[in-house]
């Protein structure tokens, strides 16, 4: 009996570390000291590997019991070191071989039967252990398929504790007491992410918000809907992911490992090639939407909506401070969340939609119902979206009801397919023109670049630079007209933005009822 090791991962956030697992058995009264940091699911560990051990055939000694995760001063948590810890522990008892457990990252939660367990953040895990030099990686066979989406790692799933310890032993798998078999070439999910998506042909009406719904799309960019109940608003909001394109491999790798920590990745579910869409409901916390909790911080909505839509609906109901801790990831496109055990980066790079009725009741814009608030209710109502949150919002439009005339004449509309077709094409234009400035959409180019590589001529710019001088738009509101005037010229197949296209986005942005 001596010292044995294995590797662990610890992730903070996304980032991971890997942790080096020392287990000493030696003389003294009976005990099992588990140090490192660890938090209380971590401390239970002790109990979890006593009993699973055991089951498997492999009784604790009566003798003081040192568990050390180094390095000590990283905080970890969960229930993922399990497998690490009984496999350190089993090499100190020199029931298997050292060196291979030494170098070999090992992932799962141990049941008492001695069952290994999937657990969540298998993907970033696995990829910091690549990325540190450790391609072997001994993981839960529920989490292999999620493990395998890390390009170089060498993914050795085990059903059992049994298993692990017969890797260790240089049996052959197909001889170990769980055997398992390999799953096709293809791997599961290959189609992951992959939902059926609402139809926006399913719209009456509405063709300056379906306009304002496609430019969104084409460039990135944030939008508000303003509008009586039942005008469409909701409908709109849901179609906006079937116009969006697919996620190229970094971005999908990106959004599958925030929803691997976040633990809402289905197993076997490989890469989520679909952007995601969330939309919480508007009694949902600060913590719920951007993420947090006691430890270490967990991801919320905003950050497993990276890549893909965050639609608030009845957005002033939601309260004000979870609406203004937006303003950190629209600005940024990341969350950064200080806790006491230290602060978590999320990516947090989404569209924003909001939907709101003019005023608490709704329908002060509507026909053929009176409007029962007060002048001042309605200025509450709609000053709980706060000036800096709409200043960031690119898009601002309102949403009147669809008339039974135009219900009538309105019976063929385009569909998700037609538009996603001059979306792809738009955003085509864009990652060409944007290369050199290492952006992908129009809704990511910055101020700078706008006024500079990318700056319009004086006469393209003339209504809105008299906007500015109005005091219609703010400096960061007349930015981001720019970036629409650019989208509006990618939708149409031009160069660069003419008069027109400024004018038209100028309209896009001015034309709601709490336009910035």
């Amino acid at each position: 009996m001596g010292l044995g090791k294995a590797l662990a991962v610890g992730l903070i956030g996304l980032e991971g570390h890997v942790v080096e697992v020392q287990a000493d058995i030696s003389a003294g009264l009976p005990a099992f000291t588990l140090v490192g940091l660890p938090d209380t699911a971590l401390a239970e560990a002790r109990e979890r590997v006593r009993v699973s051990l055991g089951n498997a055939g492999h009784q604790l000694p009566s003798r003081r019991i040192t568990v050390n995760l180094s390095p000590a001063a990283l905080p970890k948590h969960g229930a993922s070191f399990d497998l690490a810890v009984a496999v350190a522990l089993l090499a100190a008892l020199s029931v298997i071989d050292p060196a291979p457990a030494a170098h070999s990252v090992h992932l799962g939660e141990l049941a008492l039967d001695g069952r290994v367990q999937a657990v969540t953040g298998v993907l970033p895990a696995v990829l910091a252990a690549v990325r540190a030099g450790r391609q072997r990686v001994v993981v839960a066979e529920a989490n292999a398929s999620e493990a395998r989406l890390v390009p170089g790692a060498d993914v050795v799933p085990v059903r059992w504790l049994r298993d692990a310890v017969a890797l260790h032993q240089g049996v052959p798998p197909d001889q170990w007491p769980g055997a398992w078999s390999a799953p096709d070439a293809e791997g599961p999910g290959a189609n992951a992410g992959s939902v059926e998506q609402a139809d926006l042909a399913d719209v009456i009406g509405q063709p300056h918000a379906r306009r304002a719904l496609e430019v969104a799309a084409a460039g990135g960019h944030h939008l508000l809907l303003l509008g009586p109940p039942g005008a469409g608003k909701t409908m709109l909001a849901s179609r906006l992911p079937g116009l969006l394109p697919d996620l190229d491999e970094e971005h999908a790798l990106e959004v599958t490992a925030v929803h691997s920590v976040a633990g809402t990745l289905a197993a076997g579910a490989g890469l989520v090639r679909r952007p995601p869409f969330e939309d919480p409901h508007h009694t949902a916390t600060v913590t719920a939407l951007v993420g947090g909790g006691s430890g270490l911080a967990r991801p919320g909505a905003a950050s497993r909506a990276h890549r893909g839509v965050l639609f608030l609906d009845e957005a002033p109901e939601f309260a004000v401070s979870a609406l203004d801790a937006l303003r950190q990831p629209l600005e940024h496109g990341e969350l950064v969340i200080h806790r006491a055990l230290g602060a978590a980066r999320f990516p947090a790079r989404f569209q924003l939609v909001l939907a709101a009725n003019p005023c608490p009741c709704g329908w002060a814009t509507g026909t053929g119902e009176d409007c029962a608030c007060t002048p001042l209710a309605r200025r509450r109502y709609l000053r709980r979206l706060s000036g800096p949150l709409l200043d960031r919002v690119d898009i601002q439009v309102e949403v009147p009801q669809v008339s039974r005339a135009q219900m009538a004449a309105d019976l063929r509309t385009e569909s998700s397919a037609t538009v996603a077709a001059r979306v792809a094409a738009a955003r085509a234009a864009q990652r060409e023109r944007l290369a050199p400035l290492r952006r992908s959409v129009n809704g990511e180019v910055s101020g700078a670049e706008l006024r500079g590589a990318l700056a319009l001529a004086s006469g393209a710019r003339r209504d809105l630079d008299r906007a500015l001088d109005r005091g219609l738009l703010t400096v960061r509101g007349y930015d981001r007209v720019l970036r629409l005037a650019w989208t509006e010229a990618d939708l149409d197949g031009h160069d660069a933005p003419t008069r027109d296209h400024v004018g038209r986005a100028l309209l896009l942005r001015t034309r709601g009822r709490v336009a910035a």
